[in-house]
């Protein structure tokens, strides 16, 4: 069965700075437990904020570091989840029921992409 990678895009203008309430922690565990069970999720995790990350860059045959936060992102990857799934069609369906377990003033966007065997 393929493989599928959400890479979840949080707004952190919309997040609470204090981070994710009690009941949508809950509601993501009821939510990765039933996930799990099912044989679908293979890893997950949340990421800490882009404050406390580096960004490593490539070009022109020279490496730079930089020190988060950066100022140009609006969008940054908060977390992920790694899915075994039958098509596509079912990893965006277990990815709308993640996204529907945040309150409406979060802001957040998953990409799904099957991931690229051999």
């Amino acid at each position: 069965m393929p493989r599928y990678l959400s890479l979840v895009r949080v707004d952190e203008s919309t997040a609470p700075a204090e981070g994710p309430s009690p009941e949508l922690m809950q509601r993501m565990g009821e939510l990765i437990e039933e996930i799990t069970k099912a044989g679908v999720m293979l890893d997950t995790a949340g990421l800490t904020p882009q404050s406390q990350g580096k960004r490593v860059h490539w070009e022109g045959g020279k490496l730079t570091v930089t020190d988060g936060p950066f100022t140009e992102s609006k969008e940054v990857v908060g977390g992920y989840a790694l899915m075994q799934c039958k098509d596509m069609d079912e990893a965006v369906e277990w990815t709308q029921r993640f996204l529907k377990t945040h309150e409406e003033y979060w802001t957040v966007t998953c990409e799904v992409r099957e991931i690229a065997e051999g």
